[in-house]
């Protein structure tokens, strides 16, 4: 929301009471007094750095918007009888503008898991219409599920493809072009030191590529393409992505497959499949929605690129598949309030060798986003 004087709130929610005793719906009533339109809060992408469609900045364009995400969760493993309570991610950004072609983006995670971590911090310029050249940290453009904010995820936890292969940010340089006329589509690509963010001081040779494109060929289907190439120690590894997801009805069908090869012939290359439904009840007061989720993932194992002292590469991930069901309940909107049930049935050939993190287990999280 945008940084205005501190009253604001006050007048804000004595307006909600006042509408409210008035019998007149509270969104409809504060709209005009509030700082920042109820309708787009919590939108997938309403705190990226963005173009104004103006000539001439007026003084309330300079003021940033500040947008954040709060998850925190209870967990409980059934195979081993544990319990856990976490912050999964306590994020907060800040966008705005400095000219109507340039802007810019912060974000901090205060707590990931209990772990600070500085997120996105990149320039954004807009030389032509449609056209973006981003100069920063940033996701490195790859897989649909990866891109997903936390606000935005159906469920609790991101698929084996997106966390467990592909979810990374990196400091780089990045140009995308975007068309929303005639034939929807859009593409982007980038080269990045390929560490991710926290070493940034170091000198390269090997650089890591990405490059995405979506088309939306009709109404109800999106098709995305995705490739990146990085060589993190001394090991360049190629990895090629397909997705595609399509809505009707209340429904949201979604799958995405992953393939990984390496250089060295006693890897085999690494596949990843996620495929999930989700379907949407809507529901006429107090709640939103009530949305209904089951989702299959497999992975096969996964190297990270990374050798020993002894110059041998080991396995990062195993072999999984997984299976999750839940319910969501959503409050006043979409991505505002969620209240997520999941549960996560895990299959290992070898149970030994399963990390603690990744066995069967029931979560209750609750998110919300301003």
């Amino acid at each position: 929301m945008k940084i205005y004087d501190k009253h604001i709130l006050i007048i804000s929610i004595l307006c909600m009471m006042c509408a409210t005793l008035s019998g007149r719906t509270p969104i409809d009533s504060i709209r005009q007094y509030l700082p920042f339109d109820p309708a787009n809060a919590g939108a997938p992408d309403v705190d990226e750095g963005k173009a104004l469609d103006v000539k001439k900045m007026s003084k309330t364009d300079y003021i940033p918007e500040i947008h954040g995400t709060v998850r925190g969760r209870y967990e409980y493993c059934s195979t081993l009888n544990s319990h856990r309570f976490m912050v999964r991610n306590a994020r907060i950004s800040i966008t705005g503008n400095v000219h109507p072609i340039v802007a810019y983006k912060a974000e901090i995670d205060l707590s990931d898991q209990g772990k600070t971590k500085m997120l996105d911090a990149y320039v954004r310029v807009f030389p032509v219409k449609g056209m973006s050249l981003t100069l920063g940290q940033m996701k490195v453009p790859f897989s649909t599920d990866n891109l997903r904010s936390p606000h935005n995820q159906y469920f609790a936890n991101r698929s084996f493809l997106a966390k467990e292969i592909t979810g990374l940010r990196d400091v780089g340089f990045s140009i995308g072009y975007e068309m929303k006329e005639k034939f929807p589509f859009s593409v982007v690509a980038g080269v990045y030191n390929g560490l991710g963010l926290y070493n940034q001081t170091s000198w390269h040779t090997n650089m890591c590529y990405a490059a995405r494109a979506t088309f939306d060929p009709c109404e109800y289907l999106n098709i995305s393409l995705n490739f990146q190439s990085f060589d993190p120690d001394s090991l360049r590894m190629n990895v090629y992505d397909v997705g595609m997801f399509s809505e009707f009805y209340n429904f949201h069908i979604e799958a995405e497959y992953l393939y990984k090869t390496y250089p060295i012939d006693d890897f085999k290359p690494t596949h990843a499949v996620s495929a999930f439904a989700n379907y949407d009840l809507m529901l006429p007061k107090v709640f939103h929605k009530l949305s209904f989720l089951a989702r299959y993932d497999w992975m096969s194992e996964n190297y990270d690129g990374f050798d020993d002292i002894l110059d041998n590469f080991h396995t990062h991930g195993i072999e999984r598949h997984r299976v999750t069901a839940g319910v969501t309940l959503s409050l006043v909107r979409p991505f505002m309030a969620d209240l997520r049930i999941n549960y996560e049935k895990y299959f290992y050939a070898d149970w030994s060798k399963a990390d603690p993190n990744k066995q069967d287990k029931l979560t209750i999280e609750m998110m919300v986003r301003f």
